[in-house]
């Protein structure tokens, strides 16, 4: 069904999106075990930003996600290092340069071809029209697939 070349994760984390959880829900409960994290503590967390942040259409729930888990794995504590900060930060800023290689953007609404502003905080119907029409699924993927690759080894 899916590429051979896929890793678990990345199969996971399309399964999890095609199963009626948002962007951010499945890229970050994806990696829910590896950071220590219980199922339904990581899909509460994570459950805010899905559709680029509760459908505002901004930066995209797999790319949140993906911050997401850097903190927890490489976050900061102090509140005086700058030092620290500034390499957590760059670290980010990989991230996201990382997510634009394949993605072109890190913003929900240019993913998804939307106009400016946020969308109707309705859901969208999950039909298979829905997954025809999004890339999602795919944007997922390319998300668990950096957080393997750079976060996790």
């Amino acid at each position: 069904m899916y590429n051979t070349y896929m890793t678990d994760y990345e199969q996971r984390a399309r399964e999890l999106f095609t199963s009626g959880y948002n962007c951010a829900q499945s890229t970050f409960c994806t990696f829910a075990e590896e950071i220590g994290m219980d199922f339904d503590t990581a899909l509460k967390l994570s459950s805010s930003f899905g559709g680029g942040m509760g459908r505002l259409r901004e930066v995209c729930g797999a790319v949140s996600a993906m911050f997401m888990i850097a903190g927890i794995k490489y976050g900061y504590t102090s509140n005086n290092d700058d030092t620290t900060k500034e390499k957590h930060y760059q670290l980010i800023q990989d991230l996201a340069e990382e997510f634009k290689k394949t993605n072109k953007t890190i913003i929900c609404r240019e993913l998804l071809g939307l106009p400016e502003g946020a969308d109707s905080p309705t859901p969208s119907k999950r039909t298979a029209e829905y997954y025809q029409e999004r890339p999602c699924e795919d944007i997922v993927a390319s998300a668990v697939k950096i957080i393997k690759e750079k976060l996790l080894n």
